[in-house]
C-alpha cells in the first residue's frame, strides 16, 4: 500500500498543472460550502444573541389598523390604545411583571453645533427593565419624573457618541424639537438587531414629557404601543391570553368581533426568523455543494484521460505480475489524493474567506467543526465515487492489447 501511495504521488507530481486544475473544483466547492454555512450560522447566532439580549418574555401590544374611506391601512395605523389600557394591564394581568406605554418619533437632537436624528421614545421607567437595558453612565429616570414631565433624556450609545464624541454628556443640555432637555444617562451598547438596525441609535424621555412637550397626540392619552414583559418565558402564553381578555373586555367586544389591537410575541417572531435563517443556511450549503459535484466530474474526466495516456504503462505492470485490484487501487489512490489535497486547501480558503467577510463586510460568521468535517468528508466521497469508474476501467484492460497501444 505504501508503494502504491508513492507511485500515486509521483504520477500526480509529474503533471502538476493538470493536477492543480483538477483539484480546483474540489477547492472551490469545499471553500464555498464552509463559507456559506458559516454565514448562515453567524446569522443564526446573531438572532440568538438578540433574543437573549431583548428577552424571550416580551410581548408588544400594537393598535389595530385604521380604516380610511373603507380601506384598511397598515397594522398599527389606528389610535386604539391608551394609557388607561396600559394601567388596566398593570392592575389586572397577573402573568405580567412590567407594562410600559410608548409614544415615539424620529426627530433631531441638537447639542451646540452638533445634531443627530434618532428615534425618541417617551415611556415610563419600566421600559428599561422590560427591555433589559443597562446603564453605562449616569442613571435612568424614575416614575415620578415620568409622571411629572421632567425635561430629562437618556441617550443610546450611538447618539451620545455622535453628539458629544469624547465629551462627558451627563448634565449637558440638548434640544429636542427646540425643547431643552438635560442628559441624565447613557445606555450600555447593545449592537445591531439581526436585521441590521442599530439598537443604540435611540433616546428615551419621560412619558409625560413626550406627551405634553414633544409629540402632542391628536387623541388624548393615546399611545403607539404598549410593551409588556411576562413573569418568565413559561408564562408568555398565559400573559398573551390575559392581555387579549382584558383589552377585549374594556372594549366590550363580543365573541365574534375582531379586536382593534394586535398582540405580538417577540420570541415567536425571532424564533421564526431563526428557523428561516437555518433553512437559508442549508440552501446556501446545498447550492455550494453543487460545485463539489462539478469538481468530482472534473476528477473523473482527468482520470479517464490519464487511463488512456497510461495504457502502455498499465499493460507493462500487468505483464510483470500486477493484478487488476492493484491497478484499480492505484487509480483510486490518485483520485483520493486529489480530493484530499483539494479538501485541505478548500478548508483553509473557506475559513479565510469567512474571516474576510466578517472583517470587510461586518457580517457575523461562525465556522463550526461540523461544517468543516462535512465539507471535507463530502469531498473525499466525491473523489472515491468519481474516481472509481476510471480505476475500474483501467483494471479491465487486456495486458496484450494495452502493450500494443500507441
Amino acid at each position: 500500500m505504501l508503494e502504491t501511495l508513492r507511485t500515486a504521488i509521483r504520477s500526480l507530481l509529474s503533471n502538476k498543472i493538470r493536477s492543480a486544475l483538477t483539484m480546483l473544483g474540489i477547492i472551490i466547492g469545499v471553500a464555498a460550502v464552509i463559507t456559506m454555512v458559516a454565514i448562515g450560522a453567524g446569522a443564526s447566532r446573531n438572532i440568538q444573541q438578540f433574543i437573549s439580549g431583548v428577552g424571550s418574555n416580551i410581548l408588544i401590544v400594537m393598535p389595530g389598523a385604521a380604516s380610511v374611506g373603507g380601506v384598511r391601512q397598515q397594522a398599527g395605523s389606528g389610535a386604539t390604545l391608551t394609557t388607561e389600557d396600559a394601567n388596566a394591564l398593570q392592575r389586572e394581568a397577573y402573568a405580567l411583571k412590567g407594562v410600559a406605554p410608548e409614544i415615539f418619533s424620529r426627530t433631531q437632537l441638537v447639542y451646540g453645533n452638533m445634531n443627530w436624528s434618532t428615534l425618541v421614545t417617551g415611556s415610563t421607567s419600566a421600559i428599561f427593565d422590560i427591555r433589559e437595558w443597562k446603564i453605562e453612565d449616569g442613571r435612568f429616570f424614575i416614575d415620578d419624573e415620568a409622571r411629572g414631565g421632567a425635561k430629562i433624556v437618556v441617550l443610546g450609545a450611538t447618539v451620545a457618541k455622535n453628539l458629544f464624541d469624547t465629551e462627558d454628556p451627563i448634565g449637558k443640555i440638548i434640544r429636542i424639537r427646540n425643547v431643552p432637555m438635560e442628559v441624565v444617562g447613557v445606555l450600555a451598547a447593545k449592537g445591531q438587531t439581526p436585521w441590521g438596525q442599530d439598537q443604540d441609535d435611540t433616546a428615551f424621555v419621560p412619558f409625560a414629557t413626550a406627551q405634553r412637550s414633544l409629540f402632542r397626540r391628536g387623541i388624548a392619552n393615546s399611545v403607539q404601543r404598549i410593551t409588556v414583559a411576562a413573569v418568565n418565558g413559561d408564562s408568555v402564553s398565559e400573559a398573551e391570553r390575559e392581555i387579549n381578555a382584558i383589552l377585549r373586555q374594556r372594549r366590550r367586544l363580543g365573541e365574534g368581533e375582531a379586536s382593534d389591537f394586535d398582540v405580538r410575541n417577540m420570541a415567536e417572531m425571532l424564533d421564526a426568523a431563526a428557523q428561516s435563517t437555518k433553512v437559508m443556511s442549508l440552501l446556501l450549503g446545498a447550492v455550494a455543494s453543487v460545485s463539489l459535484l462539478v469538481g468530482g466530474i472534473g476528477i473523473m474526466n482527468i482520470m479517464l484521460v490519464s487511463v488512456t495516456e497510461r495504457t502502455r504503462e498499465i499493460g507493462i505492470r500487468m505483464a510483470i505480475g500486477a493484478r487488476a485490484s492493484d491497478i484499480r487501487t492505484q487509480f483510486l489512490m490518485e483520485a483520493l489524493l486529489l480530493s484530499i489535497a483539494g479538501g485541505v486547501i478548500g478548508i483553509v480558503l473557506g475559513m479565510s474567506a469567512s474571516k474576510l467577510i466578517t472583517g470587510f463586510l461586518g457580517w457575523p460568521t461562525v465556522v463550526s467543526s461540523g461544517s468543516v468535517v462535512l465539507a471535507f468528508g463530502f469531498s473525499v466521497f466525491v473523489g472515491i465515487f468519481f474516481g472509481f469508474y476510471p480505476a475500474w476501467k483501467a483494471s479491465l484492460l487486456n495486458p496484450i492489447e494495452a502493450l500494443r497501444y500507441e
